[in-house]
């Protein structure tokens, strides 16, 4: 995973993730209930140290770091998201809990065994080599340490027009079935995968509450205005943020979790 294959290079349509980075209003699948699930499989109460690899604006750490009283590291492959999630950690007065650094998932600059749990959501649908991302993750966790991954998928196949359309935002989305292959296949104890269907209205729902109004308002302000100014902005959100008819019914996201083995 690079920066020039996830992010628009000076002049070129914006990505999806340049959207993101852009107006600070990211999300995952789920919102806070799924977090929290995630959280409950990966026992981080008992962590003392977390990972959370793909920090976004910085919802996940600082949630981490609030509930948990724990020390997060926080990654992004993005310096503008990690400036976003720098931010929210400094208003919400846990900055010193949480260190950032700007990082690949499929090279991790840690050593082995430093992490009592890592926490990645959506992030590998972005991913190509999602079986050297997962080893990476393994990599650095402790032995009896937790990995948890709440990713987007599709549950079928679908037809090419939606392929299309879903590679525009994720790349390397797969189907449920190739994501339960993958996680079987990790070398994780106690692997499991909960599967959930997506519900468009819920997951709108979910967006505001995650991101929250002070951080949405202000990030639609962002959009309103790069729309006003830059016909390539335009062009961008009019193809990727209007899903075509069909594409809701075909995606899914899951909750993977694993503990790696003591020896």
């Amino acid at each position: 995973m690079t920066d020039k294959a996830l992010y628009s290079s000076d002049g070129q349509i914006p990505t999806y993730l340049d959207i993101q980075a852009e107006t600070g209003i990211t999300k995952h699948m789920g919102g806070y209930n799924a977090t929290d699930a995630l959280y409950d499989l990966c026992h981080l109460e008992l962590a003392q140290r977390v990972l959370d690899v793909g920090c976004g604006i910085g919802v996940g750490p600082v949630y981490i770091a609030r509930r948990f009283g724990c020390k997060v590291t926080a990654v992004d492959i993005s310096a503008k998201m990690i400036s976003w999630s720098k931010q929210r950690a400094l208003r919400e007065g846990v900055s010193d809990l949480i260190t950032f650094r700007k990082a690949d998932v499929c090279s991790l600059p840690f050593d082995e065994n430093e992490f009592n749990a890592v926490i990645v959501e959506s992030v590998l649908a972005f991913v190509e080599d999602k079986k050297n991302a997962i080893q990476e993750l393994i990599r650095v966790t402790k032995p009896g340490g937790y990995i948890g991954l709440n990713e987007s998928y599709w549950l079928q196949k679908p037809p090419e027009g939606l392929i299309a359309y879903g590679h525009s935002i994720a790349p390397a989305i797969i189907t449920e079935a190739d994501w339960r292959a993958l996680w079987k296949n990790s070398g994780l104890e106690e692997a499991v995968v909960q599967q959930y269907q997506v519900d468009a209205k819920k997951e709108l729902r979910d967006r505001i509450k995650w991101i929250g109004w002070r951080t949405m308002l202000p990030g639609w302000g962002r959009i309103i205005r790069l729309l006003l100014t830059k016909p390539e902005w335009r062009t961008a959100v009019k193809e990727q943020l209007d899903p075509p008819a069909g594409l809701v019914e075909l995606l899914g996201y899951g909750l993977f979790a694993g503990r790696k083995p003591q020896n």
